[in-house]
């Protein structure tokens, strides 16, 4: 007999849940894709359920290329319409165009080239070392 699988409450009663929760949730994610992936989805989850978003999570990795840095990078405002059309996943013109998707995997593709996320750079940032300075550190909280 095998152990009894330990499960929150929250995913009882959707299998779409379950075979999330037991396969994915809480585990660390080191595929870059998978990752990408997963920052594109919460970005497209805001404001819905995210048993919605598991839903259609095949249809988001068929027509964002399973979330291929440098392909959703060389995505045109053709491919954003043809994305608005597209009834398989969340059609928000500003989810598509956000951060989270056309314009993370620009911003992604480059970084990404420099450092690598296998071999030795494990661990060690990969964001190029002038962000620093393009970008200084401010205080928290409020100023006096």
């Amino acid at each position: 007999m095998e152990p009894e699988i330990q499960r929150c409450d929250w995913p009882v009663g959707h299998e779409d849940y379950l075979a999330y929760h037991d396969g994915e949730w809480g585990r660390p994610t080191v595929d870059e894709h998978r990752l990408f992936e997963k920052i594109c989805l919460e970005g497209f989850q805001s404001g819905l359920s995210w048993l919605t978003i598991l839903r259609k999570r095949d249809r988001f990795r068929e027509v964002f290329c399973d979330f291929d840095f440098d392909r959703v990078a060389n995505f045109t405002e053709v491919d954003v319409e043809r994305l608005l059309g597209d009834k398989g996943i969340v059609r928000h013109r500003g989810k598509i165009e956000a951060r989270s998707t056309t314009r993370s995997g620009q911003s992604n593709s480059r970084p990404r080239k420099a450092h690598s996320s296998t071999g030795s750079g494990r661990g060690q940032s990969r964001c190029p070392r002038d962000m620093t300075a393009k970008f200084p550190q401010r205080p928290i909280g409020p100023q006096h």
